[in-house]
């Protein structure tokens, strides 16, 4: 059973601590909605100062809404459209610190001042998205994004 953790240390060691958390969490189980919905609620936890975490799968060509905390989303976004859509088209992780600096964003909340989008890649194609969202500009650095991309990592292991 999950119990919440005291994230101190750098915030190296508090990434590592959520890594070891999500693998425990999911360890046994092998139900892919599951899964997400209980990645999602721990990254919901675990990060300040934002208004959405959740994942975006790919189905027929295009990014579909899976599970989420936050605010109602978007739910079909084409690939190559908006941080998202890029993200899958160019198979990398998006770092924006301003949303409406990037060309073609969707404004699912108007709140959202910047993102990050980490591709699911899982034997080299992209499954889906994590979208992660902030009122704040400038919210994620690269240390967030090296922390975020090994819990993905580990997320992957269980999908």
């Amino acid at each position: 059973m999950f119990t919440q953790t005291d994230y101190s240390g750098t915030r190296t060691e508090q990434y590592s601590m959520l890594g070891k958390q999500l693998d425990a969490l999911l360890t046994g189980e092998t139900n892919r909605i599951a899964n997400l919905s209980n990645a999602a609620a721990l990254l919901n936890q675990f990060l300040e100062r934002i208004n959405w975490a959740g994942f975006y799968l790919m189905e027929d060509g295009e990014l579909v809404l899976g599970p989420f905390q936050g605010l109602p989303a978007c739910v079909r976004i084409q690939v190559g459209r908006g941080v998202c859509g890029t993200a899958v088209s160019e198979k990398k992780t998006m770092l924006v610190k301003d949303v409406h600096q990037f060309p073609g964003h969707i404004a699912c909340d108007a709140a959202s001042r910047s993102e990050i989008v980490i591709p699911l890649i899982k034997d080299g194609e992209v499954i889906g998205v994590l979208d992660i969202d902030s009122p704040e500009l400038s919210r994620f650095t690269e240390e967030d994004q090296k922390g975020l991309e090994a819990f993905t990592e580990i997320l992957l292991n269980h999908l």
